[in-house]
């Protein structure tokens, strides 16, 4: 199975790629998708898109593991996080994926044990269950690989 795991944003998108073959865990492909903060957002959106489209035309993931978005103090970056997340579900949606939501919460549970770990305590853990040499870089895309991972560990209960 491939897990296309997505760390909702406008001016960062994370995403990466995970093939699951029993316990077996394997990175196929990670980046993020980038928008220029001076762009209209009706172009950071079809950027979003058109790029998450090519990604998922490429990759072929089964599946589409989202972070839900949970809270956020400005009323304006939640909204425009909203609508990448929007686009995202979207892309699945018309590609046929399963897609599943995972809070931040829910994620930290699965990767760390703990619901209350930090960034860094979350990206090492990425990296060791990948058993990558280094954590993955930027921060958006280890998030993407922990919410694939979170679907990956969740999909065995």
């Amino acid at each position: 199975m491939r897990i296309l795991g997505i760390d909702p944003g406008t001016g960062i998108l994370g995403f990466g790629v995970i093939r699951v073959d029993g316990y077996e865990v394997q990175l196929l492909d990670a980046g993020v998708i980038r928008t220029p903060v001076h762009e209209d957002d009706v172009v950071r959106l079809q950027t979003i898109y058109d790029e998450l489209t090519c990604i998922i035309a490429q990759t072929k993931p089964d599946v589409m593991s989202v972070e839900k978005l949970f809270f956020i103090r400005n009323v304006t970056t939640a909204m425009t996080v909203a609508q990448a997340r929007g686009v995202v579900l979207l892309c699945g949606s018309q590609a046929g994926l399963e897609i599943a939501e995972y809070t931040p919460l829910q994620i930290k549970m699965a990767i760390t044990g703990y619901g209350r770990a930090d960034k860094k305590q979350v990206q090492e853990m990425v990296r060791i269950h990948l058993n990558l040499a280094e954590v993955p870089k930027p921060d958006d895309c280890a998030d993407a690989l922990a919410a694939a991972l979170t679907h990956a560990q969740s999909r065995k209960f």
